[in-house]
This record gives C-alpha cells, sequence and structure tokens, in this order.
C-alpha cells in the first residue's frame, strides 16, 4: 500500500490544527498556492486501502484453489498489508470524528 496518501491526510490535519491553535503552518510555503485537496486525499486512501484488501483476498482465493503460483508466505504478507493498512485507516476515521467533535464543540 502507497502510505503518502495517508501522511498527507495527517500533514493536513496537523497543518488545520497549528492553524486553529494560532501558530504558522509548518510546511505551507511548501505547498505554495496550489495546495493539497483533501477529499481526493482521503479518497485515494480509501481507494488505496480497498485495492490492497481485494488482491489480498484473490490471492487467498487462488492458495485455497491450489494455483501453483501462489505459495503461503506472500499470502499471510498480503494479508496482513491489508489488515494494516485497514486499521490504518480506521485511525485516520477517528481522529477525523475526533476533530471534528472539537471543533463542533467550541464556543462561538
Amino acid at each position: 500500500m502507497d502510505s503518502r496518501g495517508i501522511d498527507q491526510v495527517l500533514n493536513e490535519l496537523r497543518s488545520v490544527s497549528q492553524t486553529a491553535a494560532g501558530k504558522p503552518a509548518a510546511g505551507g510555503a511548501a505547498q505554495g498556492a496550489e495546495g493539497v485537496d483533501f477529499a481526493q486525499v482521503l479518497q485515494n486512501a480509501l481507494v488505496d486501502v480497498s485495492s490492497a484488501q481485494k488482491e489480498a483476498r484473490a490471492m487467498a482465493e487462488n492458495f485455497s484453489a491450489g494455483d501453483p503460483n501462489v505459495n503461503l508466505q506472500e499470502v499471510m504478507v498480503d494479508l496482513q498489508k491489508a489488515s494494516l493498512s485497514f486499521q490504518q485507516m480506521v485511525q485516520v476515521r477517528n481522529r477525523l470524528v475526533t476533530a471534528y467533535q472539537d471543533i463542533m464543540n467550541m464556543p462561538v
């Protein structure tokens, strides 16, 4: 799985957090006027997680069907990668929900 998308999401969250705290955002000059589309980064991360799970499932099905080109080690590694990427995405979701709740609880 390509973790660059999740890293971008986390960097964006840190930037927003620093801006909300009144501190200048680190790396803001590096992004320039272009910026990063948060929704697109999140969508790409979800697609990556989904494809990793589909590939791992297909490889496991091929192994259980007796495909001689698939060995158990590769199946187990791919299943673990898919599991870790899903857990990482769940943690990103949890942080987004917490950030949303914090923002909603701020006094106006």
